[in-house]
């Protein structure tokens, strides 16, 4: 039984704006958590593709805690040794996993990409915003818009404000992130969103092109969308998206916070595009520190040059604790053995789940896709009960859009947990495939 105290503390003192079930975590292992009454369930959630190292991890755990005896916050009115020291590893472990890029966050320019850290993704995104907004008012200011571009545009640098993004995208809960997210759930509640945000339909050329106009000054869209229920952008859909963006002036932000850092089995998603589909900024957070809050904005020399001192800040971010942490996930995940690990734990997935799935593909299940541990199982109905049998069998589940499980596992679980994980998914698929054709 969970631990009562908790639920009736969280009811009582908590703001109620999740859906809980009735049971207390109290510490994890590795690829699995225990609750309050000792209970042990293997994680398929990872913190929603936050503990990319599983829980407890010892380097993490021992960083923390050296970190915390020495420094752990002195704002960012003063230097700290290892903001910088993360955002050169960023850096470079982006520039060198993707020699062929040349445009964009690769651009050879010798000033380089630099990084801006938060402390979740919603303020990176927040902040990638504010910096194309600023971009497009310096594209007016400086003459850079072609001749095509209307004179309104090209006398009032306000009217190149416009930001895009796409159906299925999921960007934050923060006011200017909330206006991107094309979920009804999501915004209705906080109407009038911000001015000037439009959504064009994910994968559709055509759409995006009658959507990125001259008025546009950034485009937000994820390379793999996670909370929209696992699905990939098309490379001509990227290819084209980065040409509209050169052909209007306008920024071309990725936000990578659930695909990027090695839970689509490369280090950023995006390197799985042709070099042409380059973004101008990246954004990122949730596996950084490993559930330790941090964000972090990595931007172009182009869009470096016109950020200025006070144009953005943060109390939080940057600080030693968060970034020493990341320090020590990035260089775990940055290694070719991790990333072949989650490339070949994913190809075990896959292959699990086809066979269990089989028989009941178009009826209760649609169908599963995914790459690397960012994976998806889409049900023909809502996935609630499913999640509540996996759980009741000690495997822990979350839901995305379209009716789809997300499987998001830490990125170095086993081979074995892996299967134990699709064991118990193909078990509760079955009974739920019975309990519907006796309903």
């Amino acid at each position: 039984m969970a631990s009562p105290k908790a639920i009736e503390d969280t009811e009582k003192f908590m703001l109620n704006t999740y859906a809980r079930p009735a049971l207390v975590l109290s510490h994890g292992k590795g690829s699995y958590v225990y609750d309050t009454t000792g209970r042990e369930y293997l994680d398929f959630t990872a913190g929603i593709a936050v503990t990319a190292l599983g829980h407890s991890h010892p380097e993490v755990a021992a960083v923390v805690a050296d970190q915390a005896t020495k420094l752990v916050h002195c704002s960012n009115l003063y230097h700290n040794e290892w903001a910088p020291t993360l955002a050169q590893r960023i850096v470079t472990a982006t520039t060198e996993a993707y020699p062929q890029g040349t445009q964009g966050i690769y651009a050879k320019d010798d000033s380089g990409a630099r990084v801006f850290f938060s402390n979740s993704g919603t303020e990176a995104n927040e902040g990638a915003l504010k910096f194309a907004r600023k971009y497009g008012k310096h594209v007016v200011a400086a003459g850079q818009l072609g001749k095509a571009v209307s004179e309104a545009v090209h006398g009032d640098p306000n009217l190149k404000s416009g930001l895009v993004s796409f159906t299925g995208g999921f960007h934050g809960r923060s006011m200017g992130a909330l206006s991107l997210t094309a979920n009804p759930k999501y915004q209705k509640p906080f109407t009038p969103l911000i001015p000037g945000a439009v959504t064009a339909r994910y994968n559709s050329i055509p759409e995006m092109s009658a959507f990125v106009d001259e008025r546009t000054c950034g485009v937000i869209v994820e390379p793999i969308q996670g909370e929209g229920g696992i699905h990939a952008a098309h490379v001509d859909f990227m290819r084209a998206l980065r040409r509209r963006c050169d052909q209007v002036g306008a920024l071309l932000i990725y936000d990578e916070i659930q695909c990027g850092l090695g839970r689509s089995g490369h280090l950023w998603a995006h390197h799985m595009l042709p070099a042409d589909c380059s973004p101008d900024i990246v954004t990122m957070a949730k596996p950084l520190a490993n559930g330790i809050p941090i964000g972090a904005i990595l931007v172009s020399p182009k869009v470096a040059e016109i950020i200025h001192t006070g144009d953005h800040g943060t109390t939080f971010g940057g600080n030693p604790l968060a970034c020493r942490v990341g320090c020590t996930v990035l260089d775990h995940i940055n290694t070719p053995e991790f990333l072949a690990h989650v490339n070949e734990a994913g190809e075990v997935l896959e292959r699990e789940l086809s066979g269990l799935l089989a028989p009941f593909i178009g009826g209760v299940v649609v169908e599963q896709r995914g790459t690397g541990l960012l994976r998806g199982v889409q049900l023909s109905s809502d996935p609630s009960r499913l999640i509540e049998l996996a759980r009741d069998r000690g495997l822990l589940l979350v839901a995305a859009a379209n009716n789809t499980i997300r499987l998001v596992p830490p990125l170095n679980t086993s081979f074995a947990d892996i299967k134990k994980g699709a064991a118990i998914i193909g078990d509760c698929v079955k009974q739920l495939a019975s309990e519907q054709t006796t309903a």
